[in-house]
C-alpha cells in the first residue's frame, strides 16, 4: 500500500526535526531484526538521549538535503534503521554497539557526523569519543591544574622560611641546653 502525500510529508518533517535535534547521525543495516528487538534497542538507547526509527531511506535523504547535510547515498541502500544521537556522541555509539554484541543481529553501515560521511569503522570509532561526563572532569582537571601549582609556588617560600627558622629556633635551644 502506497503512503500518501501528506504521510510522506509528515515523515520528513519528522526526520528533519530528529536530524535538527541530533549531534550524530549513525546508520544501522537492521534486517533480521524483529518489532521486540527493535523496541529493546530503542529502550535502551533512551537512556543515552538517543532515538532509534526505521526510515523509509527517500524520505530521509530529502530531510537530509532540507537540513543542509550531504546526502549519504551509500548508506541509504536496503533497510535501514538510523540513531539520532543526542548531546552525547561516545555514549549513545556505545549502546548500540553493546546492544549489538549483546543480540548479534544489528549492523552499523556508517554515520553522519556535521558534514561528514563516515564508513562503519569510522561510525564505531565514534565509541571511543569521551563520555560528556569525562570531557566535563578533563576540562575541569585541566583548569584546576594551574590554579593547584599556582598555590604550592606561592606557598614554596614560606614554608621554606618556616622551615629555617624551626631549625634555627631548634638549634637555638639544643645550644642553651
Amino acid at each position: 500500500m502506497a503512503i500518501t502525500r501528506e504521510k510522506k510529508e509528515q515523515l520528513v518533517a519528522q526526520y528533519k526535526e530528529a536530524i535538527d535535534n541530533a549531534s550524530a547521525i549513525v546508520f544501522t543495516d537492521f534486517r533480521g531484526v524483529s518489532v521486540s528487538q527493535i523496541q529493546s534497542l530503542r529502550t535502551k538507547l533512551q537512556e543515552s538521549g538517543t532515538k532509534y526509527m526505521v526510515v523509509k531511506n527517500t524520505l530521509l535523504g530529502i530531510a537530509l538535503a532540507d537540513s543542509g547535510y550531504p546526502n549519504p547515498d551509500e548508506l541509504l541502500k536496503g533497510p535501514k534503521g538510523v540513531a539520532f544521537l543526542g548531546e552525547d556522541i561516545g555514549q549513545g555509539v556505545s549502546a548500540i554497539e553493546d546492544w549489538v554484541k549483546e543480540e548479534k543481529i544489528l549492523e552499523i553501515t556508517g554515520a553522519l557526523l556535521d558534514q561528514s560521511v563516515l564508513d562503519a569503522k569510522g561510525a564505531e570509532a565514534l565509541a571511543d569519543l569521551p563520555t560528556k561526563e569525562q570531557t566535563l572532569s578533563m576540562v575541569l582537571g585541566a583548569i584546576s591544574a594551574p590554579s593547584s601549582s599556582l598555590v604550592r609556588m606561592i606557598n614554596a617560600p614560606g614554608s621554606s622560611l618556616v622551615r629555617v627558622l624551626n631549625a634555627h629556633v631548634q638549634k637555638q635551644q639544643e645550644e642553651a641546653a
